[in-house]
Order: structure tokens, then C-alpha cells, then sequence
């Protein structure tokens, strides 16, 4: 029999708790649910107001990936949705985690959260921009944190405060809090950074996908402000075979990475890192530091 929870007076069917989902550490979908629990607070301000889109992995990342942007078959009624019209159709809506209770249902399905820069009240006018910093081997997040560093001072030249999170996976996320803009015009900003990037370090940078032109080289994907794209959201788990997570760093930690490994957060690292020091991107939710995204 699948068990039955009350959180904050919501009864949930938590299922198949003892399931192995992060083969490399044994980590379980019950260990999941209560790391999602611990860290609700820090997360909860990063979800909110904002379509969700989710990768599940219910039978772990070596199993079938699926994303998904509508809402699962069986969501609860009292999880709220949101209408997110699309050219394929117009009437669909999205997931909004709001609360705990919506949280720990959608954890549940076993997902990675995925956030668009914009939020459901203003669709297509993002109050934040990001850059995603993907290294190609043999690069890794070390030449990430370069770039990172770069791009901070570039932003700040401009009037924009930058914030770091790991990806989770190879790389590093930089959000900067932005006014808010039509998606279009924040999409051409980053866009021009990336490539005065790629200009200033050609040997260490690129600002096109292509995967022929990556080794080597950070690649600075500035697509994800674009209205319809969407970044893996703080604190997410990441479908990987150990249980990483998109982790709030610090400037001074991104100064002084100097090895691959020294960005890698586990789910169990995260609690200790909340506790000391809070969540390090709350000025973002804040908007501290937001500005004017600059014209061409």
C-alpha cells in the first residue's frame, strides 16, 4: 500500500520510497523527498510564480528521460497551474509550485525543475538574466569560473550585478537581476555579450552551439533567455548517476576553483550550506541589484 503523508494539510501518496534512483551513492527516492523538504525554504522563492517544466527520471538517470511542460495526469486540483499559451496550443497551462505541499507532490514524480526568466504574471518579460557557462572537454568548470569572472565585471561595467550557481552538472549558471524587459530584447543583450566574449578570448570562448567548435572552449549559451527556453532552477536535483545539485555558489569560491572537482555538491552537502549561509541568491528573488538591460 502506498503510504500516505499530510503535509501542511494536504494528504499525499508518497510512493516507492525505498527505490534506488542515484545508482552511484544507492541514493533513494525517499532520501529525495526529504532533501527537498530540508532545503523548501531557499527553494520555494526560486519556483514561485514561475511555469515549471519538468525532466523526470522515475527509474533514475539511466532510465527513460522525459520533459515535460503540462501538467502531469493526476495533478491534485489544489496544485495551481497557469495558462502558458503556445502556437501548438493555445489553451495549455503549467505547473507553479507555490507551497510545500506542492512541492513535495511534484518532487514525487521525480524531476528536475526547470524555471523560465520570466514569471506567469507577465509571460515573455523576464526580470532576470542567464548565462549558462557549458565547458567542452578537455575544459572544465575551472575555465567556467574564468569566463564567469569576466562576465561579472563586463556586467558591472553596464550597471548589472551577477550571481553564481553551479549547473549541477558540468558547468556554472550566472543569473543577473534585470527591470523588467520584453524576453526579445534581454535575448539580444546576452546574445552581444557572449559573442564580445567569444571576440576578447577566442581561444577560450565560444558563443555558437555547434559541437565542432566547443573542445576546448566555454561555451556561453545565451539562448535560455529566450521566452519559450527554460534553466534548471537553485537547488534542483540533477538526472545524474550521483544525486548533484544546481548549487548557489560564492564569488570567492568561483575565485578560487582551481580543480574540477571543487564545485560538486551532493544532496547532503546542501543543508550544511544553507545553514551557514543562507541562500546565496535571495538578492535575486529580491531583484538587489537589478538594472536597466542596456540597448543595441
Amino acid at each position: 500500500m502506498t503510504p500516505i503523508t499530510e503535509v501542511e494539510g494536504r494528504r499525499l501518496p508518497l510512493s516507492n520510497l525505498d527505490k534506488v534512483i542515484h545508482p552511484a551513492t544507492g541514493t533513494t527516492k525517499g532520501e529525495l523527498l526529504h532533501y527537498y523538504a530540508t532545503v523548501a525554504e531557499a527553494l520555494l522563492p526560486h519556483l514561485r510564480d514561475r511555469p515549471l517544466s519538468f525532466l523526470r527520471y522515475p527509474d533514475g538517470p539511466e532510465g527513460q528521460l522525459f520533459f515535460t511542460k503540462n501538467p502531469p495526469p493526476g495533478t491534485p486540483d489544489w496544485v495551481r497551474t497557469a495558462p502558458v499559451p503556445r502556437s501548438e496550443d493555445p489553451g495549455a497551462r503549467q505547473v507553479v509550485v507555490e507551497d510545500l505541499p506542492s512541492l513535495m507532490w511534484a518532487a514525487n514524480l521525480v524531476v528536475e525543475f526547470h524555471t523560465p526568466q520570466w514569471r506567469a504574471r507577465e509571460p515573455a518579460v523576464a526580470d532576470r538574466m542567464v548565462f549558462d557557462l557549458d565547458p567542452g572537454a578537455p575544459a572544465t568548470v575551472v575555465e567556467c569560473c574564468r569566463v564567469a569572472r569576466w562576465l561579472r565585471e563586463r556586467l558591472a561595467r553596464d550597471g548589472l550585478t551577477a550571481y553564481a550557481k553551479t549547473s549541477g552538472a558540468k558547468g556554472l549558471h550566472l543569473y543577473v537581476p534585470v527591470e523588467p524587459t520584453p524576453s526579445e530584447a534581454v535575448s539580444a543583450y546576452a546574445r552581444r555579450l557572449a559573442v564580445e566574449a567569444e571576440a576578447e578570448h577566442p581561444r577560450h570562448v565560444v558563443h555558437r552551439m555547434a559541437k565542432a567548435l566547443r573542445p576546448g572552449k566555454v561555451f556561453v549559451d545565451h539562448s535560455q533567455n529566450a521566452a519559450a527556453k527554460t534553466t534548471a532552477a537553485p537547488y534542483t536535483l540533477r538526472a545524474r548517476p550521483t544525486p548533484t545539485v544546481s548549487t548557489p555558489v560564492t564569488w570567492e569560491e568561483v575565485e578560487a576553483c582551481d580543480e574540477p572537482g571543487a564545485l560538486v555538491f551532493l544532496l547532503g552537502d546542501l543543508a550544511p550550506r544553507v545553514r551557514r549561509y543562507g541562500d546565496l541568491l535571495r538578492p535575486l528573488v529580491e531583484h538587489v541589484g537589478a538594472g536597466p538591460v542596456p540597448e543595441p
